[in-house]
């Protein structure tokens, strides 16, 4: 690996964004709701805290840490049992508050303590978790478009080998429209300005096609033909919004409606937060005719996966050089993204350094 600190090319950063935690007082996504299932459990992570779903057969989904206060074995291995969750091994009870409601081989009145519970919550589809101070939780807002019925909604995202500023930084710059050229043609962007507070930054852009067909899946989602020009012509309007710590955005073609909304959000896996699973609600507003966008839809879903394949190979490299390196040797000359590199370390948390045995 190349010396930093003797390379005028590689000065060594003053901080470094990639250890910089997500602040855990927020909703975080776990699970989509179908992976839940009616009286089984769900093991999940949240930054290297291992956490359990449980779906009691009526009643709404709870959240525990996973692991049964006794001998640390996973609960997520267990048996749900009503509104209850009974470990594996001794049988050991816990309710959704993660109080140790029965030990068979002990008195009611000799129960040791439990287990940490989480707020949970489900919608649109997802299941999230407040993994921060419960004195500090707020309401869930709104998850994009997903529950507008106005619009039809996609599902998305997988597992992503990348710290999630990558992908905060990869969706708000559009100036990498050049790494989807074999999905959409050749699309030349335009800045048109941002907006910005303590844990938001708006940014705007129009779009002109230079070259190549327009696939069919923007067509869907633009509601609209678009060719080429000789003389590039800029049309709609698309925000892109990272309100810590999700992300939006929107389209505008000529009415004063969007016409496409996503809500994504990057829940971190592992301690060190070099993965992330992504998940992401698509919306598209319905055409007049409904049964138009129910035909075209598939042609949507493939266009929508193949640029989010390629969006998930540019920042699992980007985390590779980055690991490589053992530092971050960005040179960001964009401004707004030089604005949200800032917010997105003063919202975060620093990450503890893990302990080595």
């Amino acid at each position: 690996m190349p010396d930093s600190a003797n390379d005028p090319f590689h000065e060594p950063p003053t901080s470094d964004l990639r250890r910089v935690g997500v602040h855990p007082d927020h909703w975080y996504p776990l699970a989509w709701s179908h992976e839940v299932k009616p009286g089984k459990t769900y093991a999940a992570q949240f930054a290297g805290q291992p956490i359990v779903l449980v779906r009691p057969e009526e009643g709404p989904v709870f959240a525990l840490e996973d692991r049964c206060a006794h001998r640390q074995v996973p609960l997520s291995e267990g048996v749900v049992k009503g509104c209850s969750l009974r470990c594996c091994y001794h049988g050991w009870t816990y309710d959704a508050q993660g109080a140790c409601i029965d030990v068979p081989y002990l008195g009611k009145n000799k129960l040791p303590n439990g287990v940490r519970a989480y707020p949970a919550r489900e919608q649109d589809g997802l299941i999230l978790i407040w993994p921060g101070k419960p004195e500090a939780v707020t309401e869930l807002g709104p998850l994009g478009a997903a529950s507008d019925k106005a619009f039809k909604t996609r599902r998305f995202g997988r597992k992503v080998h990348c710290h999630y500023t990558f992908m905060h930084e990869n969706l708000m710059d559009m100036n990498h429209q050049f790494l989807h050229r074999r999905q959409m043609g050749s699309i030349a962007p335009r800045y048109l300005g941002r907006r910005m507070g303590d844990d938001w930054l708006e940014i705007d852009y129009s779009f002109a096609r230079t070259g190549g067909k327009q696939p069919l899946g923007e067509a869907v989602i633009l509601g609209k033909r678009r060719g080429a020009s000789e003389k590039p012509h800029f049309h709609d309007l698309m925000t892109i919004r990272t309100e810590y710590p999700y992300q939006t955005l929107r389209i505008w073609t000529s009415s004063e409606e969007p016409v496409m909304s996503l809500w994504i959000a990057y829940t971190p896996i592992d301690a060190e937060q070099k993965y992330n699973r992504t998940f992401g609600l698509l919306s598209v507003r319905r055409p007049k005719i409904p049964l138009i966008i129910d035909m075209a839809w598939p042609a949507l879903v493939w266009f929508t996966e193949r640029i989010f394949a390629e969006d998930r190979r540019i920042v699992e490299m980007e985390q590779a050089a980055y690991d490589r390196q053992g530092a971050d040797w960005n040179r960001e000359v964009f401004a707004p993204i030089r604005d949200l590199r800032q917010l997105l370390a003063a919202n975060g948390r620093p990450l503890t350094p893990t302990a080595t045995p």
